[in-house]
């Protein structure tokens, strides 16, 4: 055993201060890690109750203070907001002289590069992108799970070394990703994290209309062992009446679902549709059995959109229907008033990698706002973007 006593963190050279603005689920995690690797984190904006119990949770003796004193305090300055919120906030702290030469100033956005801060940079700030592809819950784990989280990382080329090592201080693995290349980065991360959320909590609700009582106990080998051979294989993991061309299989799923869940009707489609383009073109379905099922996909499909409209999920006039094109939800009921088809932006709810940051933040987000602005967006508590997972959202972020 080596007994020989170890530096403290403290004492490392090069150490920050390290601000938050905005104390969602993402920020006073990776300024808990980074308080891990040494740095001294020593100020964090927050507005709500959620986000001021999360600090003080995360980050205890760290005073709250506005965005603009948590910038005067920081020498690098984390902007966990949500993506929406992003550019205007970055416009109006550089605006009312917050932003000071030198200092780094990193956001955690998976939408955007670095280009997002050029107004932080003319004012001689140093800009980093650095994305989780996490998911976060607010609590005291997301420290933990940051270990071997793969982060997206844009920068200009020169401050491209200070990047990665920030990411490895908190434990992750850098991933370099081209300005130009973050939407379409962000886009593949919510198809895998947001919508397998969607997915799973879909599958889950028909299991226990067949009459399953513990559907999460049923899929959990089951997606386990599925998402483990994708990850190993890719679309040679496939199986299922889909790669297997059972359109009679496919079009009986259908009938089920038209009857007993009309709302899964349109993704059950389009999944479908997907996954057999997919095992056609990578040999797994045998082209004479792909034109019975492609056929089968493409008649219910028609069926499903009607004369009238969008069916399944999908908004026509701002509201979600099954067949209307006049703002009603259902199978022909009265238009939907009581507002339980808006979005859960919970302030209590997980967020996934994608989006890491929160959306529920006060104010408008596309506005000029400046730090300390009342109505500002530099409290972000609900779930954003693709790594959101509202419920049991992320954002992630």
């Amino acid at each position: 055993m080596n007994t020989t006593p170890q530096p403290d963190p403290r004492d490392r050279p090069a150490r920050l201060t390290v601000g938050v603005v905005g104390a969602g689920r993402v920020g006073p995690a990776l300024a808990a890690s980074l308080q891990l690797a040494g740095h001294r984190p020593v100020a964090v904006s927050g507005v709500s109750d959620a986000s001021r119990r999360r600090a003080a949770a995360l980050l205890p003796d760290v005073p709250l203070m506005t965005p603009a004193e948590v910038l005067g305090r920081a020498e690098l300055v984390l902007l966990t907001v949500p993506d929406d919120a992003l550019p205007g906030l970055v416009s109006g702290l550089a605006e009312t002289g917050a932003v000071r030469p030198g200092q780094l100033i990193v956001h955690t956005s998976g939408r955007y590069g670095a280009r997002v801060l050029d107004p932080a940079l003319r004012a001689g700030a140093l800009p980093l992108a650095l994305h989780p592809a996490m998911t976060f819950t607010g609590t005291p784990v997301d420290v933990q799970r940051l270990a071997g989280c793969s982060f997206g990382v844009t920068a200009p080329e020169e401050l491209r070394l200070a990047a990665e090592a920030l990411v490895i201080e908190m434990g992750g693995e850098p991933e370099w990703i081209a300005e130009d290349r973050r939407p379409l980065y962000h886009a593949a991360l919510a198809l895998g994290s947001n919508h397998l959320v969607t997915l799973v909590a879909q599958s889950m609700e028909l299991l226990r209309a067949s009459g399953v009582s513990a559907p999460d106990r049923m899929l959990g080998p089951l997606l386990g062992a599925s998402l483990d051979n994708a990850l190993r294989s890719g679309d040679a993991a496939l199986t299922g009446p889909v790669a297997r061309g059972d359109a009679g299989t496919v079009a009986a799923h259908v009938a089920e679902l038209r009857e007993h869940a009309p709302q899964a009707v349109a993704g059950y489609l389009a999944m479908a549709r997907t996954t057999a383009d997919r095992a056609l073109a990578h040999g797994l379905l045998k082209p004479e059995l792909a034109e019975d099922l492609l056929g089968v996909l493409a008649e219910e499909a028609t069926a499903t959109g009607g004369a009238s409209g969008a069916r399944g999920t999908g908004r026509t006039n701002g509201a979600r229907g099954t067949g209307r094109t006049n703002g009603a939800r259902g199978t022909g009921g009265a238009a939907d008033t009581d507002g339980s088809n808006d979005s859960n932006d919970s302030n209590d709810s997980p967020e996934s990698a994608e989006d890491p940051t929160g959306s529920d933040a006060p104010g408008r987000p596309d506005g000029p706002a400046g730090p300390g602005r009342p109505g500002g967006p530099e409290d972000p508590d609900g779930p954003h973007g693709p790594e959101g997972t509202a419920g049991p959202e992320g954002d992630a972020r």
